[in-house]
């Protein structure tokens, strides 16, 4: 009894990753650039002015995170 198996790959398998690879790095790049600039920049602000956004400073990490994904997904 013979078995004949045929697998075949996606021609551009190799580039296909490694494309993939430098995109998702690019996007956690810019991810990480948004995040440390919001942080900053509500860091910046007194107290008083965060209240006036609605917003505790112990909020900022949370807000800058989701700010940062939010630019990213567009």
């Amino acid at each position: 009894m013979a078995v004949a198996s045929t697998q075949t790959a996606p021609k551009s398998a190799p580039a296909f990753g490694l494309n993939t690879l430098v995109e998702n790095a690019k996007t956690r790049f810019a991810r990480n650039r948004m995040y440390r600039q919001t942080v900053n920049e509500l860091s910046g602000l007194s107290n008083r002015e965060l209240a006036d956004l609605g917003l505790h400073r112990s909020m900022i990490r949370r807000v800058a995170m989701q700010a940062a994904e939010d630019h990213t997904a567009r």
